[in-house]
């Protein structure tokens, strides 16, 4: 946890979940650049009292920091949505200061003031202006923030097109603003998301399936690499097994595994609610008559019973928005461990140089490699 001075107040802000060695901040200079042009007397203050709708705020520091004015928060991050209220509880706010909306929920019907946190995804940024673009009219104060490594002109041209006139700030500690000016006679069009596409035809059961991608999900417009190689490589089982497809994204592992054994009870999981919308209707639009599955946002598989699972797949990611960490993976191997039943499989895909196996072997005692190539490796850990 770690103390922000903004000059709407001092903060106590941390992450979701919190780890006391946890080496990132849970704002950066984006953030406070953009809490600081909103109180600057020069250019302002902005008028806060209307309808404030803060998009892609991370961690909550915005939304924590304009708690008084009664934010709404749309975000795409279970996690995100988590820190935001722990931010709001230890800095002794009402848990209900702030509106938390989906990706997918109906953004407000009028917005007065538009904040933008740019995402990593510009694919994201594209769905979240559009769908928020018919609520905003010609006095809205648009304000996106990002670091300069994350603005890009193509950033820029999404604003112009979606929203209207748009021109960029001064770079500050490597942050840098967008401002956009409302041009009610831009088109309203609706989102061009899902994306859809069919599976090539060498990737087992699930071959010539159509995926279901909402904007966001890591490799939209096709099959990644480590997903295919995993595909090839899935184990074969029988029964009524329960399976878990950890870190789901469009859920393609998951429903391969209902077409492989279609007595199985498929759970998609992942903190990402584009990510399982995804997964549902990757699922429903290719699974067998009478498959069975559920579909969860979470941490993870905390909301899973301990000892209740036969087999996890699992292609974690190694990205937490810009910087790279094993944390979520590890976290989602020790999670995997405890929802095992004894004797339950998990099995992991990822690049060989993330050396998977050495926490696999940490944490289950066990791992041994199933299939790798010059870039992947398929790894399989049993809980004794």
């Amino acid at each position: 946890m770690n103390r922000l001075t903004t000059p709407q107040g001092t903060l106590e802000l941390a992450r979701f979940p919190e780890h006391p060695r946890d080496p990132f901040q849970a704002w950066d200079a984006a953030d406070t650049y953009l809490l600081q042009e909103l109180a600057d007397p020069e250019t302002g203050p902005v008028d806060l009292s209307g309808t404030v709708a803060v998009v892609g705020d991370r961690w909550g520091a915005l939304a924590t920091a304009l708690a008084a004015h009664r934010p709404v928060q749309i975000g795409d991050s279970y996690l995100g949505r988590r820190a935001t209220l722990a931010n709001l509880a230890r800095n002794g706010l009402d848990h209900d200061a702030v509106g938390l909306l989906s990706s997918r929920d109906t953004p407000p019907d009028r917005i007065d003031v538009l904040l933008v946190r740019v995402p990593k995804s510009l694919a994201f940024l594209e769905d979240q202006l559009h769908r928020v673009a018919p609520a905003v009219h010609a006095d809205t104060v648009v304000i996106g923030t990002g670091m300069v490594k994350e603005i890009h002109t193509s950033t820029l041209k999404l604003f112009e097109r979606i929203i209207g006139p748009t021109r960029t700030s001064l770079a500050v500690r490597k942050a840098r603003l967008i401002f956009a000016t409302p041009d009610p006679s831009l088109p309203r069009t609706p989102s061009p998301w899902p994306y859809r596409y069919e599976l090539p035809a060498d990737v087992g059961p699930a071959s010539g399936r159509t995926v279901v991608n909402h904007a966001g999900i890591f490799c939209a417009d096709r099959l990644d690499i480590g997903t295919r190689f995993f595909l090839k490589h899935l184990p074969a089982r029988g029964g009524a097994a329960r399976i878990v497809d950890l870190g789901c994204g469009n859920g393609v592992l998951g429903l391969s595994a209902a077409l492989a054994d279609p007595g199985a009870h498929i759970t998609f999981v992942d903190e990402s609610y584009g990510a399982v919308a995804s997964a549902e209707e990757t699922f429903r639009a290719g699974a067998p008559d009478g498959a069975e599955a559920d579909f969860l946002v979470g941490d993870g598989l905390t909301d899973l019973a301990p000892g209740s699972v036969d087999l996890v797949l699992n292609n974690p990611p190694f990205h937490s928005h810009l910087a790279t960490t094993d944390a979520t993976a590890r976290a989602m191997f020790t999670g995997a461990r405890t929802a095992l039943r004894q004797g339950g499989e998990l099995w992991v895909v990822g690049n060989r140089h993330l050396s998977y196996h050495t926490h696999l072997r940490r944490i289950f005692g066990n791992c041994t490699t199933v299939a790798g190539d010059p870039k992947f490796v398929v790894l399989r850990a049993v809980k004794r």
